[in-house]
């Protein structure tokens, strides 16, 4: 048996207290990952307060992970102990659905999450299946890549499922944890970006990460004036907007994609939607080999998250940060 140490809330919305556990032998095809850092995301307050009704207490949050591989089970081929590897929302899948062989693991009907009736990276120790285990590529400080794999690969899976263009005009909604990482993909995608934010201090900041051009999505007039602008808009805040003004943004064929989980339902009439041939979608994080891309990609262009560091055992301040909305723009834990 291998004793875990980590960090665990047992109530609703409850403090994070040390907590111990044990687990049994390595599976075949497992990975045991001494944890280096995790990131937290705010999926992690949200399942801390049982905001979707899942939790299950004890919980171990945190699925943005960074360490180094300290043991493999013995189907495990392509990893060795030692190597550095990230991992991210997703610890396991099938493998043997349409889903997972079609290459879209991330949508397997059994998919596994790391904190989603298990425990997660808020911890020494942390364990997946060896497909999850994504390595890390030369050029990506460990420290700031656990972000990459929740709110890193939740923006950069949706450009590459769904076409985007370095010719296309897009337009990212909300520049926070998810969006930051979304300006500099798509700026470095080629694409003309342009950033939707309430926040009027953010508009230089929104242009060193890579966005062209700045809509103040409060005003009423530049959201009109943005009509038919659009081939793409992607939004990752989890609040409600003026959906019928981010519809009328887009041009003929526009896709209206959302990461955020807004909570109220959206609204689409569907004569605007039939006469410009525009969609609206939706999409979780990629699959493993997604996650692998988007490393390479970030390697390439030397795109990081702006990141701000906590030891892990300050864990309650760092939640209190981000619950506070003081994050700019990742918070990391760091054991070592």
């Amino acid at each position: 048996m291998t004793t875990i140490h980590a960090y665990a809330v047992k109530e609703a919305g409850g403090a994070l207290e040390p907590f111990e556990y044990q687990v049994g032998p390595l599976g075949h095809d497992e990975v045991e990952i001494d944890v280096t850092s995790c990131g937290i995301c705010h999926s992690d307050i949200s399942m801390i307060d049982n905001e979707w009704g899942m939790t299950e207490y004890p919980l171990v949050p945190g699925h943005e992970i960074t360490g180094t591989i300290a043991a493999i089970g013995a189907g495990v081929d392509r990893l060795k102990v030692g190597q550095t590897v990230g991992l991210g929302w997703s610890s396991g899948s099938c493998m043997t659905c349409h889903q997972c062989m079609s290459g879209d693991h991330n949508l397997c009907g059994d998919n596994e999450g790391t904190i989603v009736g298990r425990h997660g990276g808020f911890a020494d120790k942390v364990r997946c299946q060896k497909a999850w285990a994504i390595p890390l590529p030369d050029g990506i400080d460990p420290k700031k890549a656990g972000p990459l794999f929740c709110g890193g690969l939740t923006v950069f899976n949706p450009i590459v499922q769904f076409d985007v263009r370095p010719t296309h005009r897009v337009g990212v909604v909300g520049i926070g944890g998810l969006g930051h990482l979304a300006l500099q993909f798509l700026n470095k995608w080629g694409c003309e970006v342009t950033a939707f934010t309430s926040s009027a201090s953010k508009a230089e900041e929104a242009k060193s990460l890579g966005a062209h051009k700045i809509i103040n999505s409060r005003s009423d007039s530049e959201l009109t004036d943005a009509a038919g602008s659009f081939d793409f808009i992607l939004s990752t805040v989890a609040v409600t907007l003026d959906w019928e003004k981010y519809f009328a943004a887009l041009s003929q064929r526009g896709r209206l994609h959302v990461v955020g989980a807004a909570l109220e339902p959206i609204p689409a009439a569907a004569f605007p939607l039939i006469a410009g041939q525009k969609s609206l979608s939706g999409s979780p994080i990629g699959s493993p080999a997604t996650a692998a891309t988007m490393l390479e990609f970030c390697a390439r262009h030397d795109i990081e998250a702006t990141t701000e560091h906590f030891p892990m055992s300050d864990v309650n301040e760092a939640l209190d940060h981000l619950r506070a909305g003081n994050a700019k723009y990742r918070i990391v834990l760091d054991r070592t």
